[in-house]
């Protein structure tokens, strides 16, 4: 089903579109939540003013998949049930891995959490340099914890393009301390409530509802059926649902 999605707020005219359309990049968020005194909290950050896309925009940590995310070994994969939900929305099986891994590497990056096991032998050759600082203790990316939610793509007037999987992870399966990278100028732990009542762009406000209803619901992680996507038609936002 096709249905129109209502932004938050009147969205401001949108620019000229590029002479040469851009093509999306492939790009992978994680929200974090965990369970804090009888509440839910998702993680989130404020992007640093001098960001050339989304700048000063409450947003989930996250970023464009990396050339050397398809070699990095994993201490465990992708549940079945995800892995044939991110199948639908990738070219290829090494892509979807590659982009559940950029989840992983994104998170350690921008907030110092590790969504990561014991390698138990699997680090073996040369490892790309982001991920030293990961693979030095010992530990693997563990995809098993990740559960797909979203997508969404940039409007075609934009000269920074995304084709983004969002994610959703329990910040208890993490390690690490939480710490800022400088890519977000602000972590903070938000109730729902507290999330829902900042100034979130169309995307984060959507993936946000789809968060919560997913948490509550559990069972709906299980499906194998398309995830949400949100993406523009001409200068008009549309939710896709399956």
């Amino acid at each position: 089903m096709t249905e129109p999605a209502t932004p938050p707020a009147a969205a401001p005219a949108a620019p000229e579109a590029p002479a040469k359309k851009v093509r999306p990049r492939d790009a992978a968020s994680v929200v974090l939540y965990r369970r804090q005194g009888g509440q839910t909290q998702i993680l989130m950050g404020l992007r640093h003013a001098k960001h050339k896309f989304m700048p000063q925009r409450w947003v989930f940590p996250g970023g464009r998949v990396d050339a050397g995310d398809s070699r990095v070994p994993l201490a465990s994969p992708l549940r079945p049930a995800v892995a044939a939900r991110l199948a639908r929305c990738a070219p290829s099986e090494g892509r979807a891995r590659a982009l559940a891994v950029a989840a992983v590497r994104e998170t350690f990056e921008e907030v110092g959490l590790i969504l990561g096991k014991p390698a138990n032998g699997a680090l073996k050759g040369p490892v790309p340099e982001a991920w030293h600082g990961f693979l030095d203790r010992g530990l693997a990316p563990a995809l098993d914890g990740l559960d797909l939610i979203f997508r969404a793509i940039t409007p075609v007037y934009s000269p920074r393009r995304f084709h983004a999987r969002f994610f959703l992870a329990d910040a208890d399966r993490a390690e690490g301390e939480l710490k800022g990278s400088g890519e977000l100028e602000d972590l903070r732990w938000l109730t729902l409530e507290e999330a829902f009542a900042l100034p979130l762009v169309d995307v984060t406000e959507e993936c946000l509802k789809i968060a919560a209803k997913s948490l509550a619901s559990p069972e709906i992680l299980e499906r194998t059926e398309p995830v949400p996507m949100f993406c523009y038609r001409g200068r008009s936002m549309v939710l896709r649902r399956a």
